[in-house]
């Protein structure tokens, strides 16, 4: 593959450790509330919240919730699902405090720094970029709170661009802060379709970063099947990411 000048990354489940932090959080604040109006199984609660972030992220990202909405029906569903009925004001305060525990974990994958300098290292010049589905306040946060902030020039998100990934318009605006060619370009992502099938269908070179024993279900074969007519490299580390570009 040419050596790209520019390296975009998806945040959480790429650099950021978000399903992780997420687990802890959620199973930290059911114990803070003594294990009231949640199930004593803790795969059950996490998998319900995963699954409510799911289904209500998406409904924020499709326009049908705002930001704060999207918080506020994912804590009322999860309550409501163990017996216990919120109005509005109680699931937003009810997510406040979770926040709170998921915070607390807020870390890095073990590889995304040393992914970075080593990318760094070999290839001088080579620029740094992030495109995320959300909110440019709240990823920012993230990205003071890990450091990541002083190793990335731009950062883009759905919520100030107007569009979020697939779409190949937020990779080529992307590219254009950069003043970057979209054929030396390369994106990095944890999904498949999100974020490596539509950032190769832009023209840029998508890599699908499958982190063996985080990811969630298999994708579709149809999307395995684009990927491959699209050229999309599958890695399961980020340490493998310099050897894409050039040997040792």
């Amino acid at each position: 593959m040419t050596v790209p000048t520019v390296v975009l990354f998806d945040l959480d489940d790429t650099l950021f450790a978000h399903r992780a932090a997420v687990a802890a959080g959620i199973l930290g604040h059911v114990a803070a509330q003594g294990g009231r109006g949640a199930a004593t199984d803790p795969h059950a609660v996490v998998t319900l919240w995963n699954a409510l972030e799911e289904q209500h992220y998406h409904a924020y990202l499709a326009g049908d919730l705002d930001f704060a909405g999207q918080r506020s029906a994912r804590a009322r569903d999860f309550a409501a699902a163990h017996g216990v009925a919120l109005t509005y004001a109680e699931a937003t305060a009810w997510f406040e405090d979770y926040f709170v525990h998921y915070r607390a974990h807020w870390r890095l994958h073990e590889d995304a720094l040393p992914c970075l300098d080593e990318l760094a290292r070999r290839f001088p010049g080579v620029r740094f970029g992030l495109i995320t589905n959300g909110e440019l306040a709240y990823q920012s946060v993230k990205l003071a709170d890990t450091g990541l902030d002083a190793r990335v020039e731009h950062v883009i998100t759905s919520a100030e661009f107007g569009l979020s990934k697939p779409r190949p318009e937020i990779f080529l605006h992307a590219c254009a802060l950069f003043g970057a060619d979209p054929a030396r370009s390369v994106y990095v992502g944890d999904r498949l379709r999100t974020d490596a099938i539509g950032a190769a269908a832009a023209g840029l070179s998508g890599l699908w970063l499958d982190r063996v024993g985080t990811a969630g279900p298999p994708p579709p074969e149809a999307d395995l099947a684009e990927a491959r007519q699209l050229g999309v490299i599958r890695l399961t580390t980020l340490a493998a990411l310099p050897d894409v570009f050039a040997p040792q």
